[in-house]
């Protein structure tokens, strides 16, 4: 049976020419060059045309929030400008079809909060899409919170997004096996999901959410683990880090519940999903895919499989497809009748 609902996906990446040119200059070459995997998949993610147009329309993806793909070193304020224009003018294949997460110099907070600006209020970005630390550094540091302010100010979201971290990569995931384990293990097998999850209570620690109360943020991959850990997290931040000195005003379910949105990217199995329906207020369920590292085909077939296992009402289906993504982002997806 055909999936009844329109999608939109909101980690769908793609590689500018301006990043392939960055490396360059500084003698390394773009990630998307290094492993097998990832070159695998470094044609669809160039690539801006009909190739990318024909999976989502076969796949039911009315609209693709795009943002680039992960980066190993921290883009300067001009190749971020020259990113995000480059996105902005490919959606002129499809307007209606495309919408942007804006790429920030995080190395430049002011910067990048003015970047972030530019994107919202002249791009018509939905927000931004920001790597999981700045050469090492994660964002519980004051330094980054610029971004925090003006993304609560413009009542956009922030997606926090797994990246390269070659501080901690030696000390955590290299060992006695080849190296070519070690960087799956230290990427999307393992190190990128729990170095994510750990920089969101990092941020909760730091009392970023207490500093900003209206921040929006979005992680991928059902939550990156911190949905099977959260009522432990709860009870340890509650009873224990007071002790300590550290009082949060707004609990870690406060948080979990009012700030943060976590998608589907990659993981399209339904047990861990039963973990997060349990754990998630429905409405802050995103769907997403994570194309071209997977294949819009699997996340729609997730769908189907999650419709038919009748895990989730009908209302809370069409919220996932699409429902949530709209309210966040003040967006519309089209109809599957206006697909061609």
């Amino acid at each position: 049976m055909a999936f009844p609902y329109p999608t939109i996906t909101l980690e769908e990446h793609w590689l500018s020419p301006s990043v392939v040119e960055f490396y360059a200059t500084r003698s390394r070459p773009d990630p998307y060059q290094e492993t097998e995997l990832l070159k695998s998949r470094r044609q669809n993610l160039v690539e801006f045309g009909d190739i990318r147009l024909k999976s989502m329309r076969d796949n039911q993806v009315t609209l693709q929030v795009v943002s680039h793909a992960a980066n190993a070193l921290a883009l300067d304020l001009e190749t971020c400008v020259q990113v995000n224009d480059q996105l902005a003018k490919s959606f002129a294949i499809a307007p209606e079809s495309f919408t942007g997460f804006a790429t920030l110099p995080m190395i430049d907070p002011n910067a990048a909060s003015e970047e972030l600006r530019r994107c919202i209020n002249d791009l018509k970005f939905v927000g931004a899409l920001i790597d999981n630390n700045c050469e090492g550094r994660f964002y519980d540091d004051p330094f980054f919170w610029p971004v925090f302010e003006t993304a609560q100010e413009l009542d956009v979201p922030i997606y926090i997004h797994p990246s390269y971290n070659e501080q901690t990569k030696p000390l955590l995931h290299d060992g006695n096996y080849p190296e070519a384990i070690a960087q799956t293990l230290g990427m999307y097998v393992w190190g990128w999901h729990s170095e994510n999850a750990l920089h969101i209570l990092r941020l909760f620690a730091a009392g970023v959410f207490d500093k900003f109360p209206r921040l929006k943020v979005i992680i991928g991959h059902m939550g990156e683990m911190l949905p099977f850990q959260l009522d432990r997290i709860i009870r340890v931040a509650e009873n224990q880090w007071p002790m300590a000195g550290v009082k949060i005003e707004r609990g870690l379910r406060k948080v979990w519940d009012e700030n943060i949105w976590i998608t589907t990217s990659g993981m399209f199995a339904l047990a861990p999903m039963a973990t997060v329906l349990r754990q998630c207020k429905h409405d802050r369920i995103l769907y997403s895919v994570d194309y071209p590292f997977t294949k819009n085909e699997w996340g729609l077939q997730f769908l189907k499989d999650l419709r038919d296992d009748d895990m989730i009402t009908d209302d809370v289906l069409q919220g996932i497809a699409y429902k949530n993504a709209e309210k966040l982002l003040k967006v519309k997806a089209r109809p599957l009748t206006d697909e061609k």
